[in-house]
């Protein structure tokens, strides 16, 4: 049996049975999709009731889910989310006990980026910097990214006054320091108090 890799990457989480030969209908977690067109061999994942981070990577270290190597043998994409068919499942019984599970790969195969592009996931975690004034301010860590919003993401920040939501958009971005684990962004003013939630 493979080795159970401990840090995962979210691809799709299945939602329910689609058809009647296992085939199972997931919401996309992944800029990628086209990707399922290259990876045949693909994870299920269950946290055994643990959150999984609305980024949809996260570390197993601390709460080990349960895994399970899969073979995918066809996919298409289906109403705004994705049909997928793994090496035996046959049945909708089958394709139903799988409901739930998160579609993954390990965190070290995830597909490479270009130049300036940074994984969503990889911002979690980071502290938030307003870069606008003469002085730099710490905002507060992200804690996730809403990227059903519109056309940039929401930063999702924690606060003491509560969540506070930062649009994504490259023209506040200046810098991303994933070693120093520092997001710097010139914000609009008012931005930090018009924002909190």
């Amino acid at each position: 049996m493979p080795e159970v890799p401990q840090a995962w990457v979210g691809l799709a989480r299945i939602r329910r049975p689609q058809g009647r030969k296992g085939e199972v209908f997931a919401d996309i977690l992944t800029d990628f999709p086209q990707k399922f067109a290259e990876r045949r061999r693909l994870w299920l994942v269950s946290s055994a009731g643990a959150p999984v981070l609305a980024s949809e990577t996260w570390d197993a270290t601390s709460d080990l889910p349960q895994a399970r190597l899969v073979d995918l043998t066809n996919h298409w994409l289906h109403k705004g989310g994705i049909v997928l068919h793994f090496a035996g499942i046959d049945s909708i019984s089958a394709a139903e006990a799988l409901k739930g599970a998160i579609v993954a790969v390990p965190r070290a195969e995830r597909s490479a980026l270009a130049a300036g592009e940074t994984y969503i996931d990889d911002l979690i975690g980071c502290t938030l910097v307003d870069v606008s004034g003469a002085e730099t301010v710490p905002v507060g860590p992200i804690t996730d990214v809403d990227r059903s919003a519109g056309a940039a993401p929401l930063l999702i920040v924690r606060r003491p006054a509560g969540e506070l939501l930062v649009p994504f958009a490259k023209s506040y971005l200046r810098r991303i320091d994933l070693d120093a684990r520092r997001v710097e962004m010139a914000l609009p003013e008012g931005l930090v108090d018009l924002n909190a939630i």
